[in-house]
């Protein structure tokens, strides 16, 4: 059985709303949101699978915790604008964790997705970050590769975000997983907000084992699909960006899917 704690702290550290129990529980926590709030997750068996909702706008994230406490911010004014409207408000809040089953953890699913990713490392994987984000806004900031949102004919505002690379020819992103997976195929799916956008037209995937992919893509709408299988990896990044001879200075990336099973 693991322990579990749920707590959300105001501002100032103090104590809003608690609940805990073993392997499954669930908050409904009371009052609105205020800048400063976070939700903590806390667990007494870490390097382990968890089912987290953070919203009920949003939807679970299966996400390995390698922390006893994970804490997710409230996002709030600019940092909410890659966010569902309808998340973190009104005046009640259904929250829930539960210990994932053995069955999920061997099943094929989408590796990389998490929409709980927060800019910050807090040890809830998996987890996107980057060297470039266009003028540092949360609108173009990495973890919205990995929130599962797909719609990438615009560029302003929810459901359109995506990671924006600052016009950086050095940009890269790396996805780490937190624990060995057993990747079978890689998915882009860049932003094809045409003209406004440029695009990629080659990119080089680098794995943890020290091998590397180059991939070719074009100018489509259309999610990039890629045969790619690594076993035993733990981390992968996307780097070595080539633009299409375009006018816009402006490729950026909707979304990365990495499709398999946990390793083991």
């Amino acid at each position: 059985m693991a322990e579990l704690g749920i707590t959300v702290l105001g501002g100032a550290g103090e104590e809003k709303c608690r609940v805990c129990g073993e392997d499954r529980i669930l908050m409904v926590c009371e009052g609105e949101y205020e800048p400063g709030d976070r939700i903590v997750f806390e667990t007494d068996e870490t390097d382990t699978f968890y089912v987290i909702r953070v919203d009920s706008s949003m939807d679970e994230a299966y996400v390995y915790l390698k922390e006893r406490k994970v804490e997710y911010v409230i996002p709030f004014a600019e940092k909410k604008i890659s966010y569902n409207p309808a998340c973190f408000t009104g005046g009640r809040h259904y929250i829930t964790m539960r210990r994932a089953e053995k069955a999920e953890s061997g099943n094929y699913r989408n590796l990389a997705y998490n929409v709980m990713d927060q800019e910050k490392d807090t040890g809830c994987y998996p987890h996107v970050h980057a060297n470039a984000n266009t003028r540092g806004e949360a609108l173009f900031a990495v973890r919205n590769a990995i929130d599962g949102v797909l719609a990438n004919e615009s560029h302003w505002p929810w459901p359109y975000q995506s990671w924006g690379i600052n016009r950086q020819d050095d940009a890269e992103l790396t996805l780490e997983f937190g624990r060995p997976v057993d990747m079978e195929k890689l998915v882009l799916c860049t932003r094809a907000d045409f003209p406004h956008d440029n695009w990629w037209v080659q990119a080089t995937v680098t794995f943890s084992d020290g091998s590397r992919e180059v991939v070719h893509m074009e100018k489509s709408a259309r999610p990039h699909v890629f045969e790619i299988e690594r076993k035993g990896i733990t981390w992968l990044k996307l780097g070595e960006l080539i633009k299409a001879d375009d006018p816009s200075p402006f490729p950026a990336l909707t979304q990365i899917e990495v499709y398999g099973r946990n390793s083991g």
